[in-house]
C-alpha cells in the first residue's frame, strides 16, 4: 500500500503527519511554514510513495465553516490544481490541538515542548490522520 500524508493547515505554519505503508498508524512528521508547504509536498511526492493527502478541515462547534475553513478551501483548490492526479480528502479537525496537548501531558512530554506550537501542529496532524485512517479501516471491514 501507499502512504497517506496529512496536513494540519494554518495561516503561519502547517503540521505534517504520515501513515505507515499499511495505512494503520499516523505519525507526526514535521512542521513547515505555510509559504513553503507546496514545495515540501512536492519533495515528499518524490521521496515517498503517497496515495493522497488528508487536510484537516476546521469547523465550529456546530459543524459550520469558519474563517480558517475558507483558507483551507483555497489551499485545497490550489493543491488539486498543482497535483490533479493526487487523492485529496478532508477530515474534521475539531479539538485536535486540545487532544494533542492532552496526549503530550499524559506522555510526560517536557513543558517546553508542550508549549512549542510547531510540536502541537505536527501532533495534531497525526491525530487528524489517525481519525481518517480509523474511519477508513472500519468502512473497509463492512
Amino acid at each position: 500500500m501507499l502512504k497517506i500524508l496529512c496536513i494540519d493547515f494554518g495561516a503561519k505554519r502547517c503540521g505534517l503527519a504520515i501513515s505507515d505503508e499499511l495505512q494503520m498508524i499516523g505519525t507526526p512528521l514535521r512542521t513547515v511554514r505555510t509559504h513553503e508547504l507546496l514545495a515540501d509536498i512536492e519533495y515528499l511526492l518524490k521521496s515517498e510513495a503517497l496515495e493522497g493527502i488528508v487536510i484537516g478541515k476546521p469547523k465550529d462547534l456546530k459543524g459550520n465553516e469558519t474563517d480558517a475553513s475558507k483558507l483551507v478551501t483555497v489551499f485545497t483548490k490550489k493543491l488539486k490544481g498543482k497535483f490533479p492526479d493526487l487523492n485529496i480528502w478532508s477530515e474534521d479537525e475539531r479539538f485536535t490541538s486540545k487532544i494533542a496537548l492532552q496526549s503530550m501531558l499524559e506522555g510526560n512530554v517536557p513543558k517546553n515542548k508542550r508549549r512549542d506550537k510547531s510540536v502541537i501542529d505536527k501532533v495534531s496532524a497525526a491525530i487528524i490522520l489517525q481519525s481518517f485512517l480509523d474511519k477508513r479501516w472500519s468502512e473497509n471491514k463492512k
